[in-house]
């Protein structure tokens, strides 16, 4: 898988950013076992952070376009986790998605679907996994997506 997994971001013209720093008192991953524990990771797009509120300034399309932002963040992580040998990734395990929209928003795992959906393209069927799409009345830094994620080791 480590050389497919580079092709394929490069054949879908993704790159994957660098992994973000913590922004506060906590750690970007903890490996346990066999899985790396990710943690949140919000919207940030190449002119920085993706922000607003779903329901409100953001359609659902801009939803799943700012959480395909936080799947590459998270597999950053991962990647760096693993010490950039993507031969070390079995797979996705679990996403937690937290969008923040209106009260009346019901469309979150539409909006999540765009990290989930990434993971499938880029791993098949390792990429598919368990997950909950919550909302959230409000974001850090009024972001418009945060996801976490466990991932399995080889």
């Amino acid at each position: 898988m480590t050389h497919a997994i580079d092709a394929r971001l490069q054949e879908l013209g993704l790159t994957l950013p660098d992994a973000p720093a913590p922004a506060a008192n906590y750690v970007p991953f903890v490996i346990s076992g066999q899985h790396v524990y990710v943690s949140g990771q919000v919207s940030m797009g190449a002119n920085g952070l993706i922000t607003g509120k779903l329901g409100a300034d953001l359609s659902t399309e801009q939803g799943a376009e700012a959480a395909r932002a936080c799947a590459l963040s998270l597999l950053a992580q991962c990647k760096k986790a693993m010490g950039g040998d993507w031969a070390k990734l079995a797979r996705v395990v679990k996403l937690t998605g937290f969008v923040n929209c209106t009260a009346d928003f019901t469309d979150q795992p539409k909006v999540i679907n765009g990290a989930s959906d990434l993971f499938v393209e880029l791993l098949g069927d390792a990429g598919r996994h368990a997950r909950s799409a919550v909302g959230a009345p409000s974001l850090p830094l009024g972001v418009a997506v945060e996801i976490e994620a466990i991932f399995e080791l080889a």
